[in-house]
């Protein structure tokens, strides 16, 4: 098929409408899904956010354009909204990255600075490479810490193998397999134990590995956080203050650790563009239809719309923040005038721990206080196939009259755990859920999240299935209409929670926001 025709066929599929919306008898229902199956955004909304604007990390240039382009849209739309700083955060400017194998033969690398690196104040820095030794204890590794003066440093183990595991299964037989998989566990347990006894952690904070290398003079810290999938890097942050971070994909790691293993002398030309712009202010977006016999109770939509920047952030989490775009602009023609008041929270610094929605909620009690459900979706562009209660008591009687209420095509996936038990963490509905308060997770099917789009360099509007997300943002849609038509306010009353153990659990304490950065880069 010639790709003119491939790409009219695949834009058939994905606006395909369904006949009716089967068991729903509420004329509204009908004409949410009517409108949510026939004349979706989401794929306009989607191509904007992650193609346009792109990824949008905390604290940057591109997080900004992002909250006001929520603004504009929702006003496009008669909807209020405004932006709402919670605190500040350290300002960083992503620009161009190239690295380059220079010697023994020259080779463009797959490879990008990671987020809140320093750069290389523009201008490229050509060094040798050494591989972080195995020492016996701290000690011999001070000792070697002079040799990393103006060279790269390796830090991440090579994988013996960048083929995923289903390829390794399909390929060969089981025997291979799994003398593949010991390898690469032994592997791993042996770099451990190698970084281990270096005395640092390669996590974050002054005494993580990269910083101490950093003050020994390295060019520049490199690492390889492999995902499993083809082709795909986690790629999360530095703190570094000097030297830069460099992130290489599993292939060329691989390459550049083999040569420097041999002894066959690789010289690596990092140019990497980066400015930092100091502490500067961190917004949440707010949109609000005001209730007009319940104004001072509340039915929230809910998603982070901060992201990690190696990729798009389309999974993680434009797929949940299209979901609510697109839930309120179908909830503005369908029902413009709703019994309790309409929130939407798009979050900012979930990535940093949850601290949009945490600061939200601890400066904003009267909402908590009068939140009717809140209903977060933060997993991937999957089909919403999980819900629970949240560890309260009655939310089960309220789901089900709920689900009973909307189309089959909608509820028959859909799994159910009653009365759960609340988050700790996981996404920004915690931040509510934590007080008692009647914070859902929308949980949708995984759809390779784990291996290739969650904080991964391949997190892009490709990745995106919009049959899905339009059921999602339908479904919420429902969800909102049905619980602000509610007689009455969800209780709160709570559960005993139980662990795997089947022993009694206390309630997840709800934390402290970070306001600024300080204690995060420390």
């Amino acid at each position: 098929m010639k790709l003119k025709g491939l790409v009219a066929a695949l834009g058939a599929l994905t606006i395909a409408s369904t006949a009716s919306a089967q068991g729903a008898q509420d004329p509204v229902i009908q004409r949410i899904w009517r409108i949510g199956m026939d004349s979706s955004k989401t794929q306009d909304l989607m191509q904007v956010l992650t193609d346009s604007i792109g990824p949008r990390l905390t604290g940057s240039p591109g997080i900004n354009a992002g909250h006001d382009w929520l603004v504009k849209t929702y006003r496009a739309w008669g909807v209020n909204a405004r932006n709402e700083q919670y605190g500040t955060w350290r300002g960083w400017r992503r620009g161009i990255t190239h690295v380059d194998l220079i010697t023994p033969r020259v080779r463009s690398l797959e490879g990008t600075m990671l987020a809140w690196s320093p750069g290389t104040n523009g201008r490229p820095v050509e060094a040798g490479v050494v591989i972080l030794p195995d020492v016996k204890d701290s000690t011999e590794f001070v000792r070697w810490l002079p040799q990393v003066r103006g060279k790269f440093v390796l830090i991440s183990m090579p994988q013996p193998t960048c083929r995923d595991d289903a390829s390794w299964r399909e390929g060969t037989d089981s025997m291979t397999f799994e003398r593949m998989r010991q390898a690469r566990t032994q592997a791993m347990q042996a770099w451990n134990n190698r970084v281990r006894n270096t005395g640092y952690a390669t996590g974050l904070g002054t005494g993580s590995l990269g910083r101490r290398l950093e003050q020994a003079g390295a060019a520049g810290v490199i690492a390889s956080r492999w995902s499993n999938g083809w082709g795909v890097n986690k790629v999360f942050n530095t703190l570094n203050n000097t030297a830069p971070g460099i992130d290489l994909s599993c292939e060329d790691y691989g390459l550049v650790f083999r040569m420097a293993e041999k002894g066959q002398n690789p010289t690596l030309r990092v140019t990497a563009d980066a400015e930092n712009l100091g502490e500067v202010p961190v917004f949440n977006t707010i949109a609000e239809i005001r209730g007009t016999e319940k104004p001072d109770e509340y039915v929230m939509l809910s998603a982070h719309f901060d992201s990690w920047d190696g990729g798009s952030g389309a999974t993680d989490n434009a797929t949940g923040t299209v979901t609510m775009l697109e839930a309120i602009r179908i909830l503005r023609q369908v029902y413009p005038n709703p019994k309790r008041t309409i929130l939407v929270g798009h979050w900012g610094g979930e990535e940093q721990g949850l601290n949009g929605s945490r600061a939200y909620a601890q400066d904003n009690p009267k909402v908590v206080a009068g939140l009717h459900a809140l209903f977060n979706q933060d997993n991937g562009t999957g089909r919403v196939v999980n819900i629970g209660g949240q560890g309260l008591q009655n939310a089960e009687q309220y789901w089900t009259r709920w689900l009973a209420k909307m189309p089959a095509e909608i509820t028959g996936p859909l799994r159910r755990s009653f009365p759960g038990n609340p988050s700790a963490g996981g996404s920004d509905n915690a931040a509510f859920a934590c007080s008692g308060a009647p914070g859902f997770s929308l949980g949708s099917a995984p759809f390779d999240y784990g291996t290739y789009t969650w904080h991964t360099n391949r997190d892009t509007y490709d990745k995106v299935s919009f049959d899905d997300v339009k059921n999602n943002a339908t479904m919420t849609a429902m969800l909102v209409y049905l619980a602000s038509e509610d007689p009455q306010m969800l209780s709160r009353e709570r559960a005993t929670l139980t662990g795997p153990d089947g022993r009694a659990r206390n309630w997840p304490d709800c934390g402290t926001p970070q306001r600024n950065s300080q204690q995060y880069f420390r």
